[in-house]
């Protein structure tokens, strides 16, 4: 019996060897194939490059190569023309000293802070009712876009008529005082023109990115919630803000960074006045064109698209985990 038992359990090892050996053959090709498969997914479609490529090139020369030469120019005592020399950190030393310029950087920072608080807050609010049931919703979404479409100087020279002709006037009719004079020519007062206009303009886009956050939330949690005894305001702290908080990133970054660039509605609104109390780091830059201070205000340029970054870079961090709610 013992021997037997080896002659088959010898006979048997040969097989087990051939299909071992077979499965061992089966898996590699497999292998092959899928690296191969893999290399073809890898393989990029030239059209994709004949997209690419004219976009960084345009990219590169519009963009990229002017903001290098800009910096390059700032580190020189050039006019914007004819010859330069090179004066090393000059002008980013007399930048931080210069009242005017540390008086613009606080103008802008504190409007834009002001301006985006206002413009979420009241966006947010709109946004939550345009999307609730009421009617004629679909109209008012297009009336609170026209904003958006309309030129930001002609928006401007709109409300300078108003706050300095038709505002007064109805202050005076009614015997309101703080009325009765233009706002715009008030130094402490011009700059609440400003936040007006600009967040009157910008809301409409902020008002769109919340609605799409709004009707990305399922209606089954709102009934749920209903369900059990939720009132309105308790599903708008405990349900919308969480699940569009994403949104409120996105928003908070975007209108930032397009606040802190604040230059045609300023310019057709105040002019930088009353004296330069409104005078943004955008009209300051601008101004080095046009007074010889080139390469001084390529500096200031240069140091405020630091601090952008900087901002954006802190809020990204700040907001990041609220940002993949």
């Amino acid at each position: 019996m013992s021997s037997t038992t080896s002659i088959h359990a010898g006979a048997g090892e040969p097989a087990t060897d051939e299909n071992s050996t077979g499965q061992t053959a089966e898996s590699g090709k497999g292998l092959r194939n899928r690296r191969r498969s893999g290399e073809k997914k890898r393989r990029i479609d030239p059209v994709y490059y004949l997209f690419l490529v004219p976009t960084l090139v345009i990219f590169t020369l519009a963009i990229t190569l002017p903001a290098v030469m800009g910096i390059l120019y700032s580190f020189t005592d050039s006019i914007g023309f004819g010859e330069f020399d090179v004066i090393g950190f000059t002008n980013y030393i007399a930048a931080f000293s210069d009242p005017s310029i540390l008086a613009s950087y606080g103008f802008t920072l504190g409007f834009s802070l002001v301006t985006v608080i206002v413009v979420n807050v009241i966006s947010f609010l709109l946004a939550v009712g345009l999307t609730s049931r009421i009617r004629l919703k679909v109209a008012l979404r297009a009336v609170f876009v026209i904003p958006m479409v309309v030129s930001g100087i002609i928006i401007a020279y709109v409300f300078q008529y108003l706050f300095s002709n038709s505002l007064p006037a109805f202050g005076q009719a009614i015997g309101f005082e703080p009325l009765a004079t233009s706002i715009l020519a008030n130094p402490n007062l011009a700059w609440l023109s400003i936040v007006f206009v600009t967040a009157w303009q910008a809301m409409p886009m902020s008002v769109l990115i919340y609605i799409a956050g709004l009707l990305a939330i399922p209606a089954e949690v709102y009934e749920a919630s209903a369900i059990d005894g939720a009132s309105g305001w308790k599903q708008i702290w405990t349900i919308t803000l969480p699940l569009v908080a994403g949104y409120v990133v996105i928003n908070t970054i975007i209108s930032f960074k397009n606040f802190l660039n604040s230059y045609d509605i300023i310019v057709g609104l105040t002019g930088g006045g009353p004296g330069t109390s409104t005078q943004s780091i955008a009209m300051t830059i601008i101004s080095g064109f046009e007074g010889g201070d080139y390469a001084y205000q390529m500096a200031n340029a240069t140091i405020f698209f630091i601090i952008a970054i900087a901002i954006a870079l802190l809020q990204l961090r700040v907001t990041r985990g609220k940002a993949a709610l």
